[in-house]
């Protein structure tokens, strides 16, 4: 099986689930791993239009990572429907909770 991978997208969009955070810009990172079935030649998985499906997403109005996960899924299954897994996982860097908090994050793999 071959695996096509993006890691570390760097994305500043105004999403979050508080008021405040739809008026200044978060920072998050994305992981999209596409597994596509064993054939001859090798599938061709064009890597810039998963990016610019991230993109596409990241700019719709959203408050929950859990929706920008399935946004993205969903736009890169469209991208590869022989998929036979994709993973997803977008992550909030530095969330605004209390004390210091690395990334929050949601992942789906289907």
């Amino acid at each position: 099986m071959l695996t096509v991978s993006l890691h570390k997208i760097v994305i500043k969009a105004p999403i979050g689930l508080y008021p405040e955070e739809w008026t200044r810009d978060n920072t998050f990172e994305t992981d999209v791993d596409v597994w596509l079935p064993d054939a001859q030649p090798w599938p061709f998985a064009d890597y810039s239009l998963i990016h610019k499906a991230i993109t596409e997403v990241f700019a719709r109005p959203a408050q929950l990572l859990e929706t920008l996960v399935q946004g993205i899924h969903t736009e890169v299954k469209t991208l590869f429907p022989d998929a036979n897994k994709i993973r997803v996982a977008v992550r909030k860097m530095h969330p605004p909770l209390s004390g210091e908090v690395g990334y929050s994050q949601v992942c789906y793999e289907g």
